[in-house]
C-alpha cells in the first residue's frame, strides 16, 4: 500500500509556491486594457447600456404620459360630476321656489275664500 505519500514541509511549500507561481502566469497571459478584443468589448458593453438606457428612458415617457392622460380622464370625470352636482343643486333650489309659490297661492286662495265666506255672512 504504498499509494499515498507523505510529503513533507518542503514539498508542500514548494506545491504551494509553483500553484501561486501557476496562476500568476495565467492572470498575466489575460488581455490587457490596451488589448483589441478588450476595446470590442469594451465598446459593445457601452452600445448595450446606452440602448438600456434608452429603452428605460422611451418606458418613463410612456409611463408619464399614460400617468397625464390618466390624470386628465380624472380631472374631466370629476368637472362633469360637479356639474351635475351643481345641475341637481339648481333643480332642487327651483322646485323649492315652486313649492314656496304654490304655498303661497294656496294661502292666497285660503284666505280669499275665508274673507268671502266673511264677508256673507255679515
Amino acid at each position: 500500500m504504498n499509494g499515498f505519500k507523505n510529503a513533507g514541509l518542503s514539498e508542500r511549500l514548494s506545491a504551494a509556491a509553483g500553484a501561486k507561481k501557476a496562476l500568476l502566469e495565467k492572470f498575466k497571459a489575460q488581455p490587457g486594457v490596451n488589448d483589441p478584443v478588450f476595446a470590442e468589448r469594451e465598446e459593445a458593453r457601452r452600445a448595450i447600456r446606452v440602448a438600456r438606457e434608452a429603452r428605460e428612458a422611451e418606458r418613463n415617457a410612456a409611463r408619464e404620459a399614460r400617468k397625464a392622460a390618466e390624470q386628465e380622464v380624472l380631472q374631466a370625470e370629476q368637472a362633469e360630476l360637479a356639474a351635475r352636482e351643481a345641475l341637481a343643486v339648481q333643480e332642487l333650489a327651483e322646485q323649492a321656489k315652486r313649492q314656496v309659490a304654490m304655498a303661497a297661492e294656496a294661502k292666497a286662495a285660503r284666505d280669499a275664500r275665508y274673507a268671502a265666506r266673511k264677508a256673507r255672512s255679515r
